[in-house]
């Protein structure tokens, strides 16, 4: 039982700390929580610099089966959509082979490995998980499960067709 209320405890702590830094769980149809991205070579790249581009976040790993089979076409996929303004970010999970063993993989792929995600993003009930934001910074998509080609053709052309919205203004 005490085991019960340290696990309680932990949990309300984390709830706090969230709830102070103004972390808000990703849900489908509203804005998009920010994030950071720490991409392998140590590049950052912010929600805010994406912003007008539609946005791939797919957690993998390197165990996962259906993630060995989705990579491939999502690095395929974005080497041939990048220029109509999709970015691809390949998050590797943490109960992955460290990533000095994935050197090879990542000098072949087309698509940016990331090393961490601040922000509230991270798998859902298993890997691969994805996550699609579109050019407004509204998120469309948020499921653990496997995309394979025709799922991307369905669910981001009609996105990189969509007309990229004007700039903020600024405000005074």
């Amino acid at each position: 039982m005490a085991g019960t209320s340290q696990v309680f405890r932990h949990l309300a702590l984390v709830l706090v700390a969230l709830a102070s830094i103004g972390a808000k769980a990703p849900e489908v149809g509203g804005q998009a929580p920010p994030f950071e991205l720490t991409l392998v070579d140590g590049t950052k790249v912010s929600s805010a610099d994406l912003r007008g581009q539609v946005v791939v976040l797919n957690f993998w790993a390197t165990w996962c089966v259906p993630c060995k089979q989705e990579l491939p076409t999502l690095d395929a996929y974005y080497a041939a959509t990048s220029k109509f303004g999709l970015r691809v970010f390949a998050v590797t999970t943490e109960d992955s082979v460290p990533l000095s063993q994935l050197k090879r993989l990542f000098a072949a792929m087309h698509i940016a490995p990331v090393r961490k995600v601040r922000g509230p993003y991270a798998t859902m009930s298993g890997v691969p998980t994805n996550y699609v934001i579109d050019r407004a910074g509204r998120l469309r998509y948020a499921r653990a499960g496997a995309f394979d080609l025709d799922a991307l053709n369905a669910l981001l052309i009609p996105l990189l067709k969509e007309p990229t919205p004007p700039a903020a203004a600024p405000t005074a």
